[in-house]
């Protein structure tokens, strides 16, 4: 067993910096820049993640307001999940084709617009219509953000930079129930005004990436292009060859990133998306108690993301995955069982500190375990692909729900439930037991250096081993422009 533990713990590189000295003096040495375009990625994935679920949040208003069920309402996060990959796909190519800047802000922008049509729908196809457009739009975020803040980290960071832009999706998730709680049940507009402050927030963070310029990686390639007089039309054709290249060479790689994906999204939408509901319909809880223990489920999570991409700086992105989710084993029956409201919110906390402290270490894993000129293509895809496969977790929960009903004492009367607690304790323990198995097996390309890689419009940039020649060469002038495009 220690042998088997051994193994998936990476060979630590001489001089990496991965200790607490070593992250400590490179958290300090960070220029502003960096530090702003670290937190626009992360500004950016969560405001996506408060739109996506105020859905979530808001079920029983939904439901009342469509004269609908909560499985039909679910209907929407399923349809949102499955058009993400095809925005994956889009946004994906326009990040690695022209950078991420500008593909970056038209992506938060079309997030704004959907978000802000959302609150003025007035039928359920309307709102299964938008929401399906906001799928679109919402599926390229993920890949342009983390690429946006991981790339322009020193290595050494990268792990803890990893759990922290992926916890923005919780910090979303938290900051959506601190809404719901105090502002919906206070305004004559109630869910609507969730979508209000969606659309806002997305906007101010479209604004903020476009004030700040363009990660270095590819700031250093288009000057390289511009001095050899590279036209757009050559690098659209370059682009297009290395990526037949990359899919020629990596499409088993491709498979298993997209399985892993399917795996860590099931157990992320299969503990949050229905949990509200099922404080309410299942165990009886008032929606306040239902978001306040949704609050503490994600402040867990929070904390886990963080300590998860931190540890797996030192103990590898496999083994520390590994761990969470075992955790995430272990605290399923306190996340079931109890009647209590106190029982059950330590339960939340428990379960998705283990979640996604798991998830913390995706964005690392996944930059690390692509080919390295298309960082934003390949994760992204993949992400939005397991989304696209695990689509359906709320509708399975809520349809198993349903047809497995349990029964409860209420007010003295014995009441059939929504058997919510034993479905999600089942599926979530499934798909646990299958992560971890296709953890083990998968690659691990630790503390890779990608940002040396070349660009995907750069010749011979769909070779893994395609480092950029000419750093030297163009080390002067390269620096000078960046130290221009600071002070802009």
């Amino acid at each position: 067993m220690s042998r088997f533990i051994k193994s998936l713990i990476p060979k630590q590189e001489n001089g990496n910096g991965n200790t607490s000295a070593g992250v400590f003096t490179a958290l300090k040495n960070l220029s502003w820049l960096q530090w702003a375009q670290f937190l626009s990625g992360w500004i950016a994935w969560t405001c996506d993640a408060f739109d996506f679920f105020s859905v979530a949040l808001n079920v029983p208003l939904l439901s009342k307001q469509f004269d609908k069920p909560t499985a039909a309402i679910t209907e929407a996060i399923t349809l949102t999940l499955l058009f993400r990959s095809v925005g994956a796909i889009v946004f994906g190519i326009l990040g690695d084709r022209f950078g991420r800047r500008w593909p970056l802000t038209a992506n938060l922008l079309l997030c704004c617009t959907f978000s802000l049509a959302t609150s003025f729908v007035q039928t359920f196809h309307q709102f299964l219509a938008i929401r399906s457009l906001f799928g679109l739009a919402m599926g390229g975020i993920w890949g342009l953000a983390a690429s946006t803040a991981l790339e322009n980290l020193p290595v050494e960071l990268r792990g803890l930079g990893s759990g922290v832009v992926q916890q923005g999706y919780a910090a979303g998730y938290l900051f959506a129930a601190i809404v719901n709680l105090t502002l919906v049940p206070h305004n004559p507009y109630k869910w609507r005004a969730m979508f209000w402050c969606g659309s806002s927030l997305l906007f101010t963070s479209a604004v903020i990436r476009s004030l700040l310029p363009e990660s270095t990686v590819f700031l250093r390639a288009k000057e390289m292009e511009r001095a050899k007089g590279t036209d757009t039309s050559k690098k659209t054709r370059v682009f297009l060859k290395e990526t037949k290249d990359m899919l020629k060479h990596h499409w088993m790689l491709c498979l298993y990133a997209i399985l892993l994906m399917a795996g860590f999204n099931f157990l992320s939408h299969g503990s949050q998306d229905l949990y509200p509901t099922y404080l309410q319909s299942a165990k009886g809880f008032s929606s306040h108690a239902a978001t306040i223990a949704t609050i503490l489920g994600n402040v867990g999570a929070i904390l886990g993301g963080a300590i998860a991409g931190s540890v797996s700086q030192y103990l590898g992105r496999r083994l520390t995955i590994i761990i969470f989710i075992l955790l995430v084993g272990a605290f399923i029956p306190l996340w079931i069982l109890p009647n209590s409201f106190s029982a059950l919110a330590a339960g939340a906390f428990c379960v998705q500190f283990g979640v996604q402290g798991a998830w913390g270490v995706i964005p690392i894993q996944l930059a690390e375990m692509s080919p390295p000129a298309f960082r934003a293509t390949f994760p992204g895809v993949a992400y939005q692909l397991g989304n696209m496969i695990s689509a359906a977790s709320a509708q399975l929960e809520a349809i198993g729900g349903k047809n497995f009903q349990t029964y409860v004492i209420r007010n003295g009367v014995r009441t059939a439930v929504p058997g919510y607690a034993e479905v999600q304790g089942i599926f979530i323990g499934v798909v646990s037991a299958f992560v971890i198995i296709i953890t083990i097996f998968g690659p691990e390309n630790h503390a890779s250096h990608f940002e040396q890689h070349k660009t995907a419009f750069e010749e011979g940039a769909g070779n893994d081993d395609a480092i950029v020649e000419e750093l030297e060469k163009g080390a002067d002038s390269f620096k000078e422009h960046v130290k221009g495009s600071s002070r802009a």
